[in-house]
């Protein structure tokens, strides 16, 4: 992946020197579930390629996601500050899904773009696990656990938590909690209380966090680019650049036939059955 973003690289600089092509805006599209993996590794490559790209002066960021891991999350957001640091505009176009982590991600951006029923919000953490002691009781197993002090088996589903169990999880959960609200409250420059009082877990529909000041205005993909374009100094609206993915035959058939059944999005269809 660094040579396949080191050429795009050269090629840039090569463009930039040799073809006066020198105002362009990039593309990332970020979808499906955030978790550390290889998808991750490609958009934070995709962002810092265009962030040390010169004649790159905005990024239109494509969000459809619900969410995911935060550590993954604050990756890009933190990718996509270090974007804006070098004086590049950032425009984020909400899809069908741009909720909790899919929020996260979207909030320092110059401009937020969110169609009217897109699913967005969602601001909180959600920590779970599957207790199965009574399932083993069942069947007879039992779990010999060895540990230096009573918290280090915390979490697991040997055993029912306890009351300090839950006390411990809980603040974790409160401290990343605090981080995602302040967050929000910095890169929106909204007050306090008004994140505050929807964020509680609820989503929101793209018209909902409009009024709330969650997104800055209504539109498609479009209107993002030709927002971008505009915020750049561009005339018209210029092709976006994006860096091309090589996929597996199964992660084609991922993305192109599993994924959109397993989003859950709001649908103008007629059920026939």
């Amino acid at each position: 992946m660094m040579k396949r973003a080191a050429g795009f690289f050269l090629l840039s600089i090569f463009l930039f020197l040799f073809t006066g092509c020198k105002d362009r805006l990039g593309l990332v599209e970020i979808e499906g579930v955030i978790y550390d993996s290889s998808d991750l590794d490609k958009v934070l490559e995709d962002i810092e390629t265009f962030t040390e790209d010169p004649s790159i002066k905005g990024v239109l960021v494509e969000v459809n996601s619900p969410g995911g891991g935060v550590a993954a999350s604050q990756e890009i957001c933190e990718a996509i500050k270090r974007l804006k640091a070098e004086d590049k505009k950032v425009v984020v176009s909400m899809g069908s899904l741009a909720a909790s982590g899919g929020y996260y991600i979207a909030a320092p951006a110059d401009v937020i773009v969110a169609l009217p029923g897109t699913l967005t919000g969602s601001i909180g953490v959600i920590l779970n696990f599957i207790v199965y002691k009574d399932l083993m009781d069942k069947v007879g197993l039992k779990a010999y656990v060895i540990k230096s002090r009573e918290h280090k088996d915390i979490g697991s589903g040997f055993r029912e938590p306890t009351t300090s169990d839950t006390t411990l999880l809980k603040g974790m959960i409160e401290d990343v909690y605090q981080q995602f609200l302040e967050e929000v409250v910095a890169d929106r420059e909204l007050p306090y209380d008004s994140v505050y009082a929807v964020a509680d877990g609820r989503i929101l529909t793209g018209r909902q966090a409009y009024e709330y000041g969650l997104v800055d205005t209504l539109g498609t993909k479009d209107d993002a680019h030709k927002i971008l374009a505009e915020l750049c100094g561009f005339e018209g609206k210029p092709k976006l650049v994006e860096i091309p993915k090589k996929l597996s035959f199964w992660e084609e058939i991922m993305e192109t036939k599993l994924q959109p059944l397993l989003m859950p999005s709001l649908r103008y269809q007629l059920d026939l059955r």
